[in-house]
This record gives C-alpha cells, sequence and structure tokens, in this order.
C-alpha cells in the first residue's frame, strides 16, 4: 500500500520540468500544506536528469496560493561546481508562477566536525502523550506528535513561542529528504502562542538546511524527530520562526527560518 506522502510527492516528467498533483490528505487551512510542497519541490530536483550529490538547502517563496489540482514546476541548472550545485525554479498553475526559489545541493565528505547547539533536555518521545492538532487542520492528521511544551492548548496569550516536540509520519515512514523537508514546516504559526489564538497567518518564504547525511537519514530510519521553533520578533504585520530537527540519537539533521505574514485580529 503506497504512503499518502508518497503519493502526495508524485511528479510526472514533462519538457522542462515535472508536474505534481495536490494531494487532499495534505490540505492546510488556503491551499496545500507548504511542507508538502516543499517535499515535492526536493523530490523534483533529486530526479533531475541533472542532479549531482544531495541537498543542502532549499528556499521556497509563496507568491500565491496553490489550487487544488496539477501544477507544474520548471528547473534551471544554474551552475554545477565541483562538490555543489545551484538551481532556480518556478512553479506555475494555470497561466501564472505562484512560487519560486533556489536550492543547492552538494557532495559531503568527511572533514572535522561539530555541533555548537546543544540537544533540548528532553525525556524520549515515550514520556509525552500523542496530542493531535484541531480537527481542521488536514495535514497534520499525517503526523505522530508528541509535545513537550508550546502546544496550541493554551488558556490565552503566552509569555514565549517556543514549541518543542517530538514527531514522525503516521504512519511511519523511514526518513529522506523530501520528508525531512516536510517535518521542518510542521511547526504552527508562532504567532498562535503569542496571542493565545488563531490568527490569520500564512508563509511567504521558507530556508531549510539540510545537515544530515544519507547514513545519517537512514540511520534514523523511521523513529522520531525532535522539533524546536521560536520566534524573534513580531511586527508590522510579519515575523520570523526558526527551528531544529533532531534525530533521537542527538545528531542535528536539519535547520529551518521562515517569514510569515500575520494579521492582528485587533487591527
Amino acid at each position: 500500500m503506497t504512503h499518502a506522502f508518497d503519493e502526495a510527492t508524485a511528479l510526472e516528467p514533462i519538457d522542462g520540468g515535472f508536474r505534481a498533483q495536490t494531494h487532499p490528505a495534505y490540505n492546510n487551512m488556503v491551499g496545500p500544506f507548504g511542507g508538502i510542497t516543499a517535499a515535492t519541490v526536493i523530490a523534483a530536483l533529486q530526479a533531475h536528469p541533472e542532479a549531482q550529490g544531495h541537498p543542502l538547502s532549499l528556499t521556497l517563496n509563496f507568491a500565491a496560493p496553490i489550487k487544488d489540482g496539477a501544477w507544474d514546476i520548471a528547473i534551471t541548472v544554474l551552475r554545477t561546481n565541483r562538490t555543489n550545485q545551484h538551481f532556480t525554479y518556478v512553479i506555475s498553475q494555470g497561466d501564472g508562477a505562484v512560487a519560486s526559489g533556489t536550492a543547492v545541493f552538494g557532495t559531503r565528505r568527511d572533514t572535522w566536525s561539530d555541533t555548537e547547539l546543544a540537544f533540548p533536555p528532553v525525556q524520549g518521545p515515550e514520556g509525552y502523550a500523542e496530542l493531535s492538532m484541531p480537527e481542521f487542520v488536514e495535514w497534520a492528521k499525517n503526523y505522530e506528535t508528541r509535545f513537550v511544551e508550546g502546544s496550541l492548548e493554551m488558556d490565552g496569550p503566552q509569555d514565549g513561542s517556543t514549541t518543542t516536540m517530538w514527531l514522525r509520519d503516521k504512519p511511519a515512514r523511514p526518513l529522506d529528504y523530501p520528508a525531512l523537508a516536510s517535518i521542518s514546516d510542521s511547526f504552527f504559526p508562532r504567532v498562535f502562542l503569542r496571542r493565545g489564538t488563531y490568527v490569520p497567518a500564512g508563509t511567504i518564504s521558507l530556508t531549510t538546511y539540510f545537515h544530515a547525511s544519507p547514513a545519517e537519514l537512514e540511520q534514523q530510519g523511521a523513529d522520531h524527530l525532535l522539533a524546536t521553533a521560536r520566534a524573534a520578533r513580531f511586527g508590522h504585520g510579519h515575523f520570523d520562526q526558526y527551528g531544529q530537527l533532531w534525530g533521537r540519537n542527538g545528531t542535528l539533521l536539519a535547520t529551518t527560518h521562515q517569514i510569515v505574514y500575520y494579521k492582528d485580529p485587533k487591527a
């Protein structure tokens, strides 16, 4: 039986790129879940006949909501160097562009390494109850989520915007780069916590950096990841959101950054 994630990221080769289809299991309040779009882009880049190496970074800029149905991605290889490869891409639907972005692939080598960030002091996922997102958030049903802190079960405005949670695909699925791209967008908008309520909000631009090697992804398998995110500043209708995704063994697999639009309900 095909996993819903693989159905949602399936691609059809067309002239100049690939064609994808939105999937009802990954619907969001407006258009598809941004993470599944990012995952599909990574899958398309990996399937490109000139692709070399593995994903290092992805930036995805949302110009307009993607509507239900087919959408196309046109990919341009800007330059291929000895250890990295640079792409631009445009997502179009109907007669216009709805998103665009850049990506970098790289050849990972054995070098000196260190992680300056510390793994958060938490219990394993078994120490926290599974907690579902609100029923109307369709895409979240595809993840098993266990909140350590910062869930949507709040009783008013919060002093901080941090969410930390264990999560994995539901049903469980071995982690790969498209799945890591998707999970990197699994945080609900930080403004919900600070305002203590749902407000209109949407990602304008997201960037994810893939630190994990293929061997580290294989080692992670279908186990839970620890994801944590917070904001730095809210104002003028926008806020940032940055997060980290860790393997259970303490390996930092990805870091992610977003700029998000929001509307103050009192404005």
